[in-house]
């Protein structure tokens, strides 16, 4: 049920209102998103696999959904962390990207092959909207578009304040990876 919630939202910060037209319009229901931070004490590490996201393959537009509360810890007790006191996720229950695939018209449906991106656009998390330019990749697999992406950003940039005895326990930067599968848009994959 919450995954199709997320779906509909997607669909909605897209704007689409009609249904596909040929194959040019891709999605997934179960992006995942991982994020790692290194530190002394112990590594921070989160798992998130109920990711929505929407490409068009004729203008490169792209858009994902990330619900908060889905990002799974090894221990509950980080994840309680996490939602309430970092990212606050019942005021702030999903991050967002919405931007471009720059280069998409190098990516060829008919030849089956690794193409390289470059993606440009606006995160937010935690309310607070930042531009963000990253590197990726899109492979061509039969129907499917498997896309892929590594950046980091900084709990700063978002206002994620981390309490002082903590601080120097977590990484300045916090790497993040984006795996996808997109399959082909139409109107019965509602």
């Amino acid at each position: 049920m919450m995954a199709r919630g997320f779906f509909l939202l997607g669909l909605v910060l897209w704007g689409w209102c009609g249904p596909a037209t040929g194959q040019s319009r891709y999605y997934t229901r179960t992006g995942f998103i991982s994020f790692f931070s290194k530190a002394p004490l112990e590594d921070i590490e989160a798992q998130n696999r109920q990711v929505v996201s929407f490409l068009d393959l004729k203008t490169g537009d792209m858009v994902f959904s990330v619900p908060m509360k889905a990002f799974q810890f090894k221990k509950a007790l980080m994840q309680e962390h996490f939602n309430e006191n970092y990212v606050e996720s019942d005021k702030y229950p999903k991050a967002t990207f919405k931007g471009k695939v720059l280069n998409i018209q190098a990516v060829n449906l008919a030849q089956d092959r690794l193409y390289k991106v470059q993606m440009e656009g606006v995160l937010t998390i935690h309310g607070v909207d930042r531009p963000i330019r990253t590197d990726g990749t899109l492979e061509v697999k039969g129907k499917q578009l498997l896309g892929k992406s590594t950046f980091s950003v900084t709990p700063q940039e978002f206002n994620i304040e981390i309490p002082f005895l903590v601080r120097e326990h977590i990484a300045k930067r916090i790497a993040i990876t984006v795996n996808v599968v997109y399959v082909p848009y139409v109107e019965k994959s509602l």
